[in-house]
């Protein structure tokens, strides 16, 4: 099976605080690896650091490597913008623009200078299509994409990302205060996508984790307790701490 990302004795820390503690893990090629565990135990830290949004952050030390196609990304040749165009991120918070649909769907394309309109029209409704939305919003792509619901928000936020062209989604608590309807829409639609995409799924859900993702990752304290296919974490955990963890033991 094809390793798309690999971290390698992974470690972060701010100040002295340690944030991650040796992480080694393996990401495979369309698949959706679910990244679970209590809140401060490094997820959303992990997932920063693959498409290089950690460097926004003040006072941050990295040590080890992280490898996207056999490519060190923490090599200081690196080129971060382009690294971001092929590791797209959905944060847990929809923020669109204060613009129509349809513009926030094309403002970054135009950004990489596609700006035919027929090539414009066709990559705005393909990346609405992957999202799952085209059909609630295709008669209003003039309208206010803060007229949507939050739910709406969500997946116009994943189509704006898709719409890059990127060949890795992280997703950060996609579904995070969703309703369960919004919630669904967005799982079928990851769903479909890793056809096409290695997709990292951020989440404290373990039930969402369970449904969707093909490997599990539970973290603790910044640290990585078990890995491997969901099925095998979820049905017969190797370590006490996971079990503990799923069953809702703590959290």
């Amino acid at each position: 099976m094809d390793i798309k990302i690999r971290t390698e004795e992974l470690r972060l820390s701010f100040g002295k605080r340690e944030i991650l503690k040796g992480v080694t893990v393996d990401v495979y090629k369309n698949k959706i690896t679910g990244f679970m565990g209590p809140a401060g135990s490094g997820k959303s830290s992990l997932i920063s650091i693959m498409n290089r949004m950690i460097d926004f952050e003040e006072n941050a030390t990295i040590s080890g490597r992280v490898f996207i196609d056999g490519e060190d990304i923490l090599d200081g040749e690196i080129d971060e913008v382009h690294l971001r165009r092929r590791v797209g991120m959905v944060f847990a918070v929809p923020i669109p623009l204060p613009r129509s649909i349809f513009d926030n769907i094309a403002y970054g394309p135009r950004l990489k200078n596609k700006n035919s309109g027929r090539e414009l029209r066709s990559l705005v409704q393909e990346s609405l299509k992957k999202a799952f939305l085209w059909d609630e919003v295709k008669d209003r792509l003039n309208s206010s994409a803060l007229k949507l619901s939050g739910g709406q928000q969500q997946r116009l936020c994943l189509a704006r990302t898709l719409a890059l062209e990127p060949e890795i989604i992280l997703l950060d608590e996609p579904c995070s205060g969703l309703d369960p309807i919004s919630t669904a829409k967005i799982e079928e639609a990851l769903n479909e996508l890793k056809k096409e995409y290695t997709i990292v799924l951020v989440s404290n859900n373990t039930k969402q984790i369970a449904r969707i993702t093909d490997y599990a990752a539970f973290f603790y304290m910044g640290t990585l307790i078990e890995y491997g296919t969901t099925e095998k974490v979820f049905t017969n955990p190797s370590e006490r701490k996971t079990e503990d963890y799923i069953q809702g033991k703590f959290g």
